[in-house]
């Protein structure tokens, strides 16, 4: 059975050092809750709770599971592997002593922190793409986060590729999923970002279906991303105009997504995430359309 979820990036709760902060937490958990979902994500370290019983105690209130917590790490660069290594252990530790045994460690580059990728968020040439030897490092270093929390605590691991880090386009990912281990290194599919980063999700689903053990669910709105490719926006003035709309306002076709998990018996979670800004929209009124717009495809 298919397990719908949110989570607090779509309360402006992201993984950026921005200026504005969100709301806190204990609304953020009665809103996804009150809004009809099921679970949710950690969020941020530092966002929730970080003592085990309490952030279990927090979750349980509002009758949530935990699915799995974001940990980006700069993984071109070797020499922070073994911080990041650390930051997921850690995570991985605050979940499985919270008794949140199966959620997924949501591996990422270091979103946001690269210049040139942020800048021409959507819009990657080859040109900004990792280098060969670069490409060694990064799948190295995603596999050895995974390796780690797969032996220390039996959880594992999922990629999430993002724009404005270094897997955004469908050939990026296609790079990764070529260099690790299938075993070791699963796939959180994100199918706003795919879009926004030039692929066709319903694609990506059918050819990567065997390595996708998580799922987001985010509309791409193609008329604000082919604004931000004219005015030449960078990542963040993109998501503040709305590249991220709500399900069905945009042009992924979730009823032919739906469909397939329907016919390959997909029996994980799927989480809504309209990524906005601190401060930014009514994100309860959206969460409320979201889950109502995945109702009408059967879930």
């Amino acid at each position: 059975m298919i397990q719908i979820a949110n989570a607090p990036c779509s309360w402006g709760a992201l993984e950026f050092d921005l200026t504005h902060k969100p709301m806190g937490f204990r609304e953020v958990l009665d809103e996804i809750s009150e809004s009809g979902y099921a679970g949710t994500e950690l969020g941020d370290w530092g966002f929730m709770p970080t003592e085990p019983s309490r952030l279990k105690e927090v979750l349980d209130r509002k009758n949530l599971a935990l699915l799995g917590a974001f940990v980006p790490v700069a993984l071109a660069d070797p020499g922070v592997h073994q911080e990041g290594i650390e930051r997921a252990r850690k995570t991985a530790r605050l979940m499985y002593d919270a008794g949140f045994q199966k959620a997924f460690i949501v591996l990422a580059d270091n979103n946001g922190s690269v210049a040139d990728r942020t800048r021409n968020a959507g819009r990657i040439t080859p040109d900004l793409q990792l280098t060969p030897e670069k490409w060694i490092f990064f799948c190295k270093g995603a596999e050895k986060v995974a390796d780690a929390v797969l032996k220390e605590f039996g959880m594992r691991t999922v990629f999430h590729h993002h724009c404005a880090g270094y897997v955004e386009t469908p050939e990026e990912l296609d790079m990764l999923m070529e260099y690790t281990d299938p075993e070791l290194l699963g796939l959180c599919l994100d199918m706003g970002h795919y879009r926004f980063g030039g692929g066709n999700p319903t694609l990506a689903l059918l050819k990567y279906y065997d390595r996708i053990w998580h799922i987001h669910f985010k509309d791409y709105d193609p008329e604000v991303g082919e604004e931000a490719r004219k005015q030449g926006w960078d990542y963040f003035k993109s998501v503040e105009n709305g590249v991220f709309c709500e399900l069905g306002k945009g042009d992924v076709d979730f009823r032919q997504i739906v469909e397939i998990l329907k016919s390959r018996n997909y029996s994980g979670w799927i989480v809504v995430e309209q990524d906005v800004l601190p401060g930014m929209g009514a994100p309860k009124a959206s969460a409320i359309h979201n889950r109502q717009f995945i109702r009408t495809l059967g879930l």
